[in-house]
Formats: structure tokens, sequence, C-alpha cells
């Protein structure tokens, strides 16, 4: 008898659409970072430390500083702590990766990756010190913290999560679970795991 190759293809293209989304969070990842290093690199390379260019008075201007906190300059004084703690973001997303199944939590995971890295490059490579270094800011607009594209996408991409979150998009893909169906689905996992337990028993 011939076996019947749906269960195989089925495989083949749930493994197929996962790839694409890898790729389409590592490409977000590397698109981000790749215009926050080049900013800076052109912000360096053609501004000195604490000039400001108006671009579109009076709602933006480039004003070139550094700072050793996170982003928007918030927790000066506490570098290695952030570096650490980038770190340890950026290799959870990279492990997490290879489970994502919704398009929009890979372009939110891959946001927040590029970013992260972006200002970790700045940390570990920039002076003072190895893991101490400041991070280049120099987008200004009126009333808010000088920020640069690296701390754009990492709030972009944690804004996304959460609204994600809040509307029930499943991280591994699949229908939204919300209200009654939630509940639902919630009180059949705590039932298959006490018949799992019974079971053991």
């Amino acid at each position: 008898m011939t076996e019947n190759p749906a269960p195989a293809e089925r495989k083949s293209s749930a493994n197929t659409a996962r790839w694409i989304l890898i790729c389409c969070l590592a490409g977000l990842a590397v698109l981000a970072y790749g215009l926050d290093q080049l900013t800076k690199f052109w912000v360096t390379s053609t501004m000195t430390l604490g000039q400001v260019t108006e671009v579109w008075p009076p709602v933006l201007r480039w004003y070139y500083i550094t700072n050793s906190g996170a982003a928007f300059s918030i927790g000066e004084g506490y570098t290695w702590i952030f570096s650490i703690v980038m770190t340890v973001v950026s290799i959870a997303i990279i492990v997490l990766a290879r489970k994502v199944g919704s398009v929009w939590w890979a372009i939110a995971m891959g946001m927040v990756l590029g970013g992260a890295l972006g200002n970790l490059t700045d940390r570990l490579f920039r002076p003072p010190s190895f893991g101490m270094g400041h991070v280049v800011d120099f987008i200004s607009v009126p009333n808010f913290a000088i920020f640069n594209l690296a701390d754009s996408a990492v709030v972009g991409g944690v804004i996304v999560i959460c609204l994600l979150t809040l509307i029930g998009v499943p991280f591994r893909g699949g229908p939204r679970r919300v209200g009654e169906d939630a509940r639902r689905d919630a009180d059949k996992s705590t039932d298959s795991a006490a018949a799992a337990e019974s079971a053991d028993d």
C-alpha cells in the first residue's frame, strides 16, 4: 500500500514557513542594525560632540551626544549592567527565533534584536573601554530625550510585542485565542495535566 504523503508534505510546508519567518526576523534585525551603525558612523564622521544641526525646525534636529545609560539616556552610570542585559536579550531572541510561528512576532523580535545589537556594539567597542562604551545619540525632538535608531527599533519592537500579547496573537502562530476561547483552552490544558498526574499515580 502506498503511504499517505500528506503528513510529510504538511511537515515540509511548515518547516518552509518557519524558515521564511526566521529569515524575516534575521533580515529585519540586520536592517535595523545596519541603519543604526551607518547613521552613527555618519554622525561621528561629520559632526563634533555637542554639535547641533537643525533639520526641520523646531520639530527635528541632530544633536550629537554620547551616553552610558539605556535607551533615551535612562540609567546612566550602569553601563555594564545594560551591556549584560542586552547580551542576554540578544541571545534569548536568537534561541527563540527557530520557534517563531507568526510574522508579526518575527517582525517585533527582529526590531528588538537589531536595536539591541546596535547599542551593544557601542557599549563593547566605543570609548572609554570594552563593555563600558558610551552610546551615540543624535535624534532630538522637542520635550523628549535624545535617542538613536537602535533605541527606536527596541522600543518599537517592545510596543508591538505588548500589542500582540494583549490581542492574543500566539508566538508559535495559529488563530488568535481570546476571551472564552482562551479560557476554554486553559481549562483543557489543566484537565490534561490532571489526567497525566492521575495516570502517573
